[in-house]
């Protein structure tokens, strides 16, 4: 039995059996049944049996760059599954696996002067590639003959996975994962960057000194630094200026610290660059990229790493990981149907467009007593509080309005995919501020 029609207690079955992201087991856990999804929209049901059509403002978890039920990425799946949908990548390799390597190391960050990402090493999810990403920077430096760099310079307010490895270099504080500090490795932390929209030359200034003075202090036991360039996600959707990318890149330099940036939630258009790093100018030593990579139809992730680094680790052994599902050949499929779509060009375009929505649908948030700031980054907008969301009651206000969002914490943001339309945008915008301003301002809906 499946689907919505034939399948009225979905909702209170899931109660009974199922977890939910960051949720409690719950039998009162706000929930909608997907009862289809098409292009930009999901049609819902609610657990009273009500019907919802609604605008995908998150691109569920910033994926679907290409919309659902996507033509050419159905096509590819389709024509996968007639083939093989799986074979273990352990002494085998196909095609879809090699045209997508070929795809990533085309499509890198580059700079004539550094060392180019030419070595891709598929992983399951973003949170894999970032513990893969962790293990090569130790496994590099000890065969470069320093085996006591083992941790990381991270930032503050950065947002990794929920891996342990990936936990270990998120916020420590103000991050998801604070409970478990018993757990995790403990890893050394520089002050978030300065918000892109503040940021003075003395803010930039005093911040590139404290990080070269821990980089300084903690050398010798780091073996790089991990950061998301220009925009930490889940951390706090907090925009920060490219000089920081560079500022971090001189440092690893300076005292032999890879760079490993993370573009899981940036990377693929997102920001209004190819790659956040675009921003800076920056080419790091190890990139990890995921989410959009299959357009939300599989996961899939990668780790790319230069050539100097992959030669360095392979002369003194092997790289240790090796998931069950790497490469898995539908999802390689899905992905090069996804990247081909994107080497066509027009993301760009949608993306200004899509910035532009957001940042005049948006500025009326700014006037509501409850907002403490808006702002946008490429296709990405967001209005924070000054307190904590009533995620509950907004999420219902906004699908009131035909706008299903996901806010965390204090933020009510808005990723939505590539192909949304400006009246798509637009629906977002007055979708996201109605429903602020109706839960936290007290006005009627």
């Amino acid at each position: 039995m499946s689907g919505g029609l034939n399948n009225p207690g979905l909702i209170a079955r899931d109660r009974a059996a199922l977890w939910h992201p960051y949720a409690p087991a719950s039998p009162t856990l706000p929930l909608w049944e997907v009862e289809d999804a098409e292009g930009v929209r999901l049609r819902l049901r609610d657990d009273g049996g009500a019907r919802h059509e609604a605008v995908d403002a998150m691109s569920s978890w910033w994926s679907v760059i290409h919309g659902y039920r996507n033509p050419l990425l159905d096509a590819a799946a389709k024509r996968q599954l007639s083939r093989f949908s799986h074979v273990m990548f352990g002494g085998l390799t196909h095609d879809p696996a090699v045209e997508l390597a070929e795809r990533l190391v085309a499509m890198a960050p580059a700079d004539p002067g550094r060392p180019a990402l030419g070595r891709v090493f598929l992983a399951d999810s973003g949170s894999v590639s970032v513990e893969v990403a962790l293990k090569l920077a130790v496994q590099y430096q000890a065969a470069a003959g320093r085996p006591n760099r083992q941790k990381f310079l991270a930032l503050r307010g950065g947002y990794h996975g929920d891996t342990v490895g990936a936990m270990s270099v998120c916020d420590p504080v103000d991050g998801m994962h604070a409970a478990f500090g018993g757990l995790v490795p403990a890893n050394v932390f520089a002050p978030r960057p300065p918000a892109s929209a503040t940021a003075t030359p003395e803010d930039l200034a005093a911040w590139r000194d404290a990080v070269e003075r821990l980089a300084a202090a903690h050398a010798d036991g780091l073996a790089a630094i991990v950061a998301e360039p220009a925009l930490q996600g889940a951390g706090g959707m907090h925009a920060y200026p490219p000089e920081c990318v560079r500022i971090l890149r001189e440092v690893g330099d300076r005292h032999g610290l890879l760079l490993i940036l993370d573009e899981i939630a940036t990377g693929f258009g997102r920001t209004g660059e190819l790659f956040a790093a675009g921003h800076a100018g920056v080419v790091p030593d190890i990139l990890c990229v995921g989410k959009a990579l299959t357009g939300g139809y599989l996961t899939l992730a990668a780790m790319l790493c230069t050539g100097e680094v992959a030669a360095a680790v392979s002369s003194a052994g092997r790289l240790l990981h090796g998931p069950t599902f790497m490469a898995n050949p539908l999802a390689c499929a899905v992905a090069n149907a996804s990247l081909g779509i994107l080497e066509g060009g027009a993301w760009r375009e949608d993306v200004r467009r899509i910035e532009s929505g957001l940042a005049r649908g948006l500025a009326p948030a700014a006037a509501l007593d409850a907002v403490a700031d808006v702002r946008t980054i490429g296709a990405v907008g967001v209005v924070e509080l000054a307190h904590d969301v009533d995620v509950p009651a907004v999420t219902r206000a906004a699908l009131r309005r035909g706008v299903w969002v996901r806010p965390f914490r204090n933020l009510v943001y808005t990723m939505p995919p590539y192909v949304s339309s400006a009246e798509d945008v637009e629906a977002i915008t007055a979708g996201i501020v109605g429903a602020v301003a109706e839960v936290h301002a007290g006005v009627p809906a």
